[in-house]
């Protein structure tokens, strides 16, 4: 019986001994742009102006059109008087570091990866 037990014992120790060495699972690599903007963006960012306000501005048409001037929206300061219109080039820029476009900007999401930046950016372009 205490043999058993032993045994036992060994077999469970070195099959959690195993099951600490699984390697953490990574997300997917190629996630194209809508899954990226769900998974990353639409908690705070609508696409549809029929969808009920968010956080963050309406996002639709956002390639193409001036920062800030979403109707009814009250943006931080600094958005307003932008005297551009967002390209790729602009929201690559933003969303590296919102806060060194727009100081004081309460958009706290930063993405590092400019892979799936791009892929944001697409999709947002995909929008109109």
């Amino acid at each position: 019986m205490r043999r058993t037990f032993l045994v036992s014992a060994g077999v469970i120790l070195t099959g959690a001994t195993a099951w600490g060495q699984i390697p953490i699972p990574t997300a997917p690599a190629a996630q194209d742009g809508g899954t990226l903007f769900r998974n990353q963006c639409a908690t705070c960012h609508a696409l549809d102006p029929a969808d009920p306000p968010r956080q963050g501005p309406l996002l639709e048409g956002v390639v193409g059109r001036k920062p800030g001037s979403v109707p009814g929206f009250h943006y931080t300061a600094g958005y307003g008087t932008a005297n551009f219109v967002w390209d790729d080039g602009d929201l690559d820029k933003y969303l590296t570091n919102p806060q060194a476009m727009f100081p004081g900007s309460i958009m706290v999401y930063r993405q590092a990866n400019p892979d799936v930046r791009r892929r944001i950016i697409a999709y947002l372009r995909e929008q109109g």
